[in-house]
């Protein structure tokens, strides 16, 4: 079997009313932003820097894992695993203090990569969700790290592992909290964490739901086991399907919506394709190899899909490709296949070995503003702009927090 590396990983971004100097300032609170589609709201931040890079605010060091940061009202939220535990950990966003931390009990399962932690901590109000490879379902207060209420997936509901265990992040969809766990999602009551709905114990995907109104039709899209389905999140029930099988069942890249229809990419070659649903129908608008996302989500940005074509360790290079018809306008080598957000109409980019690259978001091609190498090692995780700071982790969990406020 081909060597796999397999996560999910990332964050979000919130809006806030924060405003420093120029910089019109957003929080990033859950996995790829409020609207989970990797884009900030946050403008005024410095693009360019020195050429020794920008300067470095803080370091410290999470322990092993994939997951993203999230940041919300002056706090960073972030995991790793240590000696068998997964912690969370809330640090001060300018300082990097720690507030406070919690653990528990989490096997590392390094399969094929170093293990740990993939879904990245969602901030809701007072509350911290997260879900970990072994299936904890945990609600923590944000203020102290207390457990309100904690289930496992796995034991408690007998939903089957994916290969490479759980890692798509908890989505908060009214009083519920969805994960892709089951056949097609599970979700569970926010108040005390107790079933709502589940769909079926069969082995799950990778991937985060995204929320999407198509036709009137409120629901999220979630790319499960082998399909691309659209579902009531009140209800879970299926409301279309889309046929989407990858090598090794491995769709950890989530959906991208635009207007009624639906990007979906997969890395193995697989490919992309995009989606128009109508009603209860979900039919195929063009498909191709231009993009293989393989752990990393794309971004849209006006009109395009931006995201890195290739395997990890395979030399992959960033790509650009018009929606509308899937056409490739440009590719970039060099960054390996590392992964990306946009603010301001710009790319920030993660290489994989630990390059941090900003960059113009334009189909007319690759257009490098800035560069500096900020890490070693693996990265392979989303880097996260809020309030002026850039925060970048790599697999050992070394995170390291950057001042870009201009």
């Amino acid at each position: 079997m081909m060597k796999s590396y397999v996560h999910v990983l990332l964050l979000g971004l919130g809006i806030s009313a924060i405003i420093c100097s120029t910089i019109q300032a957003a929080d990033w609170p859950n996995y790829r932003g409020p609207n989970y589609d990797g884009i900030s709201s946050e403008t005024g931040w410095a693009a360019t820097w020195p050429e020794e890079g920008p300067k470095v605010l803080w370091k410290v060091s999470l322990g092993t894992g994939f997951a993203s940061m999230s940041v919300s009202n002056g706090k960073v939220y972030a995991m790793g695993n240590i000696d068998d535990n997964d912690i969370l950990y809330c640090l001060d966003a300018a300082t990097g203090k720690e507030i406070w931390k919690t653990s528990y009990p989490c096997p590392l399962y390094k399969k094929n990569h170093e293990g740990g932690p993939c879904a990245t901590p969602t901030i809701d109000g007072d509350a911290v969700y997260t879900f970990s490879k072994n299936g904890d379902a945990i609600r923590f207060k944000a203020a102290t790290g207390e457990v309100v209420w904690h289930k496992n997936l796995n034991k408690e509901l007998g939903l089957k592992f994916p290969t490479w265990y759980f890692a798509g992040s908890p989505f908060i969809a009214g009083d519920l909290v969805i994960y892709n766990a089951g056949t097609y999602g599970t979700a569970l009551k926010k108040a005390d964490g107790s079933p709502a709905w589940e769909s079926g114990k069969d082995a799950c995907g990778y991937t985060t739901a995204v929320p999407f109104e198509i036709g009137g039709q409120k629901g999220i899209a979630m790319a499960v086991s082998q399909e691309l389905v659209g579902l009531n999140p009140a209800t879970g029930k299926v409301m279309w399907k889309f046929p989407w099988k990858a090598s090794y069942d491995i769709n950890s890249s989530d959906a991208i919506v635009s207007g009624d229809t639906i990007f979906i990419s997969s890395g193995y070659n697989k490919g992309c394709a995009l989606v128009k649903i109508s009603g209860g129908d979900a039919t195929q608008v063009w498909q191709n190899k231009n993009m293989r996302n393989h752990i990393n989500c794309s971004v849209l940005w006006e009109g395009h899909i931006y995201g890195f074509d290739g395997q990890v360790g395979g030399g992959g290079k960033l790509t650009c490709l018009d929606l509308a018809t899937g056409e490739k306008k440009w590719s970039q080598g060099g960054m390996g296949t590392g992964s990306l957000m946009i603010a301001d109409g710009k790319l920030i980019i993660l290489g994989e070995k630990g390059k941090l690259v900003i960059a113009e978001a334009s189909p007319e091609g690759f257009k490098e503003l800035a560069s500096a190498e900020i890490l070693t090692g693996k990265c392979w995780t989303y880097p996260v702009l809020a309030n002026g700071r850039i925060y970048a982790r790599n697999a050992d969990g070394q995170l390291v927090c950057l001042d870009v406020s201009g």
